[in-house]
């Protein structure tokens, strides 16, 4: 089972969905949860399917002290890189709480402070503590939503499924019908053997 980071502060868990995607948004989340919170399945969202996925969702966003989710686009990812897009997508996720943390915990091993809030990153943190997969879940099904969105104006692409990993499907989809406007610019879209036109 998952710890809880702290007992005595109020931490916020934050986590990003979407990173190595060639098209769509990266998404990220932020989330306090009450002090005292156990879940017996709640883990790293990769490690969870769909149905999981949607009903822990329903249960973080009505037990949570509080939490918010970002998207940064694919113009923007282009622009700054993936990386600062997807620390600027925790900075816009933890904007968004209604009460101030007194420590944020990061998954991964990258990020730049916000609000002058003492901050700790942790590598596999989604597989480790409470906060942090449970933004993890939140992350990736608000970005999943996105992706089955737009997957009905370009159906070709079968986001629905792949949500803009880069799958041999997607590929192939690339390569016959071009690049749409959701896809990431700055991405190796195909293979070097292939060419695209922008």
């Amino acid at each position: 089972m998952l710890k809880t980071y702290n007992l005595n502060l109020s931490v916020a868990g934050t986590d990003e969905a979407g990173r190595g995607c060639l098209a769509g948004p990266v998404t990220a989340a932020a989330i306090i949860l009450p002090a005292g919170f156990k879940h017996e399945i709640l883990n790293d969202s990769k490690k969870l399917n769909i149905k999981t996925r949607d009903s822990l969702r329903a249960y973080l966003e009505k037990e949570a002290v509080c939490f918010g989710v970002a998207h940064v686009f694919m113009e923007e990812i282009d622009k700054i890189n993936i990386l600062n897009a997807s620390i600027l997508a925790m900075h816009r996720a933890i904007e968004k709480l209604n009460h101030k943390p007194e420590h944020i915990i990061v998954d991964g091993n990258r990020f730049k402070p916000f609000a002058g809030i003492p901050h700790e990153c942790i590598i596999k943190g989604d597989g480790k503590f409470l906060s942090i997969a449970a933004a993890s879940i939140l992350a990736k099904t608000y970005r999943d939503e996105y992706m089955y969105k737009i997957h009905e104006e370009f159906p070709e692409f079968n986001w629905a499924k792949n949500k803009g990993y880069p799958t041999k499907e997607h590929r192939k989809a690339i390569s016959e019908h071009g690049p749409t406007p959701y896809h990431r610019k700055s991405f190796k879209l195909l293979p070097d053997q292939l060419s695209i036109d922008f």
